[in-house]
Order: C-alpha cells, then structure tokens, then sequence
C-alpha cells in the first residue's frame, strides 16, 4: 500500500472561509471561487473570522493582513493557536511589494501567500495546489507518491516514473520534510532544525546548496524559493 497525494475531496464538501474588509475583494473572489464550486463562507475583519471559523471549521482560511478590529496577522496566530485548525491551511492576500507582510505572516504561521491583485483562473489554481494537501490518504507503509514521484521514508528510496534516484540522507530528508506537505512554505530556520538538528552547526549556504541538488535530480519547478523566508515542493 501507499500513502498518496491526491484530488479526492469533492469540490461541494470543501469549505474556504474568506476574510476580507474590502466589498470588492470579497464579492470578486467569492464568486470566482463559489463559480469553481466550492463552499464559500466571508468575514470582515478578523474577530468576525474567528466566530465564522468555529462554526463552519473551513478546510482553508484567505486572510487579508490590514483590517479593523483584528489584523490578519493575529487572526492567523488566533487560529493557530486552536488546535482545531491545525491541518487548516491559511493563505494571507498581500499586495505587490509587500515583503514585511509575507514575513510575519509565515511567522504568524501561514502556510502561504496569493499577491493581489490576481487574475481569477490563476486564483483558482492556487485554491487548488493549497487544498491538495489536505487530501491524502494515509496508510502504514511510510510511502508517499506525490504525481510521479514516489518516496519511501522507512527504505530511503526515491523512485520517479519508476527509475531509482540515489540521494544522499540529507537530501533525502529535505525531499521528505518537504514533501510531507506539498505547497506550504517551510522557513530556513524550521528546515535546519528538523533535518541538521539544533546541535549541528552548518553554513547559511547549506541548505541552498541541497535544494540545488534536489532540482537536478527531481526537477527545477519543483522546489520553489521564496525570497527572504524559506523553500517549499510545488505540486501543480
């Protein structure tokens, strides 16, 4: 048996809860997602985000960063914080430019970001990647295919389209700290702790480094850099 990746949930059954203080933002996007077929639920500023995430528990929360009453960025500690919402995915809506922003909100805990403004197909498709990690199906085998790619944790193996990819561990280890959850970003801090450990001491390069590797032997448009916060594996 393996552990898979895949497209199961039903669009219906998917719930996105939307948080916005602008009538535009929340009318334009809303439909295009309500047009996609999923379940749309809004909310104006933060406090309100909080109520509305209680009661219909969304499968992935869109924060925008500045609003009244509560910001996004405490919003998504709020959530955090909660352990309900701990396998829901939060995306914070930034403007172009917006560097500050995308920190604190990864620091807050965010899984990613969208940059406004955002012509409404490619909203969608970034809906899409984000929701895919939370449909998988798990099993005991400690294996994950992930479209051609197969990784067995207990084995150290790495298969792609059914050819063997010899890695070294830590490679190996980065492949699977970052596939074990496709399209979120994980800071450099966070990588170096889980793969190199606290007790290791290793050059700021290091990682970079590895990630080369990994795109020369996976494929470039899988690992994808974001500036100034970390990397994540990008599952189109």
């Amino acid at each position: 048996m393996t552990l898979k990746y895949i497209y199961k949930m039903n669009k219906k059954d998917t719930k996105i809860l939307l948080v916005d203080d602008e009538p535009d933002i929340i009318e334009i996007v809303g439909y295009n997602l309500k047009n996609a077929g999923y379940q749309v639920f809004t909310a104006n500023n933060g406090k309100e985000a909080i109520i509305q995430a209680e009661k219909h528990q969304p499968h992935l929360v869109i924060l925008d960063v500045m609003m009244p009453v509560m910001d996004g960025i405490e919003t998504c500690e709020t959530l955090r914080n909660n352990p309900k919402f701990a396998e829901t995915i939060i995306t914070f809506l930034t403007a172009r430019g917006e560097d500050y922003s995308q920190f604190a909100g990864f620091n807050a805990g965010a899984d990613d970001y969208i940059t406004k403004p955002i012509k409404p197909k490619l909203l969608v498709s970034k809906v899409k990647a984000l929701l895919r990690r939370s449909k998988e199906i798990k099993n005991e085998s400690g294996e994950i295919t992930l479209d051609n790619l197969t990784i067995n944790r207990e084995e150290y193996k790495v298969t792609k389209e059914g050819v063997v990819i010899n890695l070294p561990r830590k490679e190996f280890e980065l492949l699977a700290l970052l596939t074990s959850k496709p399209n979120k970003v994980f800071k450099r801090e966070d990588i170096l702790n889980q793969v190199w450990g606290n007790d290791v001491i290793v050059g700021g390069r290091t990682i970079d480094v590895h990630i080369r590797k990994l795109r020369e032997k996976i494929g470039e448009d899988s690992f994808k850099t974001v500036k100034g916060v970390g990397y994540k594996f990008e599952l189109l």
